[in-house]
């Protein structure tokens, strides 16, 4: 047997669903065996390294964010994998799955591919994983990138607000899931019914409630009841993208009671802000599909309740200050996009702890269930054979969002000035702390774990 190289003495961990003491014993990067047994604690293996937690912190799995929009290559100045994988491990994400978009190239063939990781050499403090996207340009060719490990293919059903990366309409929509399914991929949807937005006056000027009514809700359930109609036609598992609305929850939970390969996320802003506090000319909050009215947030975590949504995560989509128009303040002109993946873990302990969810609810929303749905099943959790990427989260404690102080490139948040509660004081990266201090130790990993590797050596651009 692996002789242990860390062992974990916590008073309070998450472990199956229940928060527990426990002893983590950590071996080459991965845990090997977790004593949840009476008297635990005082069985550690000698002579070797222990972390022993304090009572008032949680060891938790790490957080998988299956959305984070890193834009490197061609957009660096927006954010970039050095600073997006900082800010991840500063929020307690140690695996994300970088978005084909807003990069440039966009990450729609092989080649896009090569260029996106020979842009993280030396630069990752966290996992990292890709998407590919699905456009009209590399349909019949999509099995060129799974075959070279993403995770699935991203698609817009309207226009992406880059023109390298153009929508599918309904029937190239079709034909995507229909060869995706042919070798058992994942399509992953942008659901906004262009017709319904196009029909709309578009929004310009400060005013938030003009934005809000040039995305109405009926784009989201009519984009939704699309796609559900194309799983049912080709047997295509998708995935709901960043669900905003409400009102299609009900098509989602039928569309699961019937059985069909659907999953849905949601995001913190969706979950913890809301229309009436927007104020004119707060372009900070403009994200697509927009946030909508308290009542409807309300609806979206009855839907996280009873299962109907599937996983939280953040959607960070940065980008640089003077693109969300804070000199005019027009919604209509204004990037639409929220940079959160640092704050993502706090949002949603802020909010869950308010209405009467605890700790267990939040790992499986941003830690286990997003595992599960990228078929990543060495994460997410605390269980022998897992990574040992693990979490220690201040859960009482509070602070105050500076944006000055976040580790995103740029310093724009939707959340400035807001107190949140959870303060995550440690990460570990297999077995390993990590943080923006820290050497970049993060690895590249690819679908089924195929070809997970180290982060290219630097001087060389090596992959093995």
């Amino acid at each position: 047997m692996t002789h242990p190289d860390l062992v974990f003495q916590a008073h309070r961990a998450i472990v199956d669903g229940v928060e527990r003491e426990a002893l983590v014993v950590v071996a080459d990067g991965t845990i090997k065996t977790v004593d949840v047994d009476p008297g635990a604690l005082g069985r550690a293996p000698a002579d070797v390294p222990t972390v022993t937690l304090p009572r008032e912190v949680v060891l938790l799995p790490g957080l998988v964010d299956t959305h984070v929009h890193v834009n490197e290559p061609g957009r660096t100045d927006w954010e970039g994998f050095a600073s997006a994988t900082r800010a991840a491990a500063c929020g307690g994400v140690t695996m994300l799955l970088d978005m084909p978009l807003n990069s440039s190239p966009v990450t729609t063939s092989p080649a896009a591919l090569d260029a996106k990781l020979t842009s993280t050499v030396g630069k990752l403090h966290v996992d990292t994983g890709f998407w590919g996207g699905a456009v009209p340009e590399n349909l019949g060719r999509l099995r060129e990138l799974w075959d070279r490990g993403v995770f699935g293919f991203k698609c817009f059903l309207l226009h992406s607000g880059i023109d390298e990366f153009p929508p599918l309409d309904r029937a190239q929509m079709l034909s995507a899931m229909a060869e995706i399914a042919g070798f058992g991929g994942l399509l992953i949807v942008h659901a906004e019914n262009a017709e319904t937005i196009d029909a709309q006056t578009p929004p310009a000027g400060p005013d938030y409630e003009g934005f809000l009514d040039s995305r109405p809700v009926a784009a989201e359930v009519r984009a939704v009841a699309q796609v559900i109609d194309g799983v049912r036609r080709t047997g295509c598992r998708a995935h709901i993208l960043h669900l905003s609305a409400a009102d299609a929850l009900p098509l989602i939970r039928d569309a699961k009671a019937e059985g069909l390969p659907i999953t849905v996320e949601t995001c913190p802003h969706y979950l913890s802000l809301f229309a009436e506090e927007i104020q004119p000319g707060a372009t900070h909050f403009k994200c697509c599909p927009p946030i909508r009215g308290a009542g409807n947030r309300e609806r979206l975590w009855e839907g996280l309740r009873d299962g109907t949504i599937d996983l939280v995560v953040s959607d960070h989509s940065p980008c640089v200050p003077e693109l969300k128009r804070f000199d005019t303040g027009d919604f209509g002109e204004a990037w639409g996009g929220i940079a959160s993946v640092q704050l993502g873990l706090p949002i949603m302990w802020s909010e869950a702890r308010r209405r009467g969810m605890g700790l267990p609810d939040v790992v499986r929303w941003m830690a286990s269930g997003p595992a599960e749905f990228a078929g990543l099943s060495d994460r997410g959790a605390i269980r022998p054979g897992a990574r040992a990427d693990l979490v220690v989260l201040a859960p009482d404690e509070a602070f105050v969002v500076l944006p000055e102080r976040l580790q995103h490139r740029n310093p724009v948040t939707a959340y400035a000035e807001r107190a949140l509660a959870g303060v995550v004081t440690q990460v570990y990266l297999g077995g390993r702390r990590t943080g923006p201090d820290l050497p970049a130790r993060g690895r590249t990993v690819f679908r089924d774990h195929a070809a997970t590797t180290p982060a290219p050596a630097a001087e060389t651009g090596d992959r093995s």
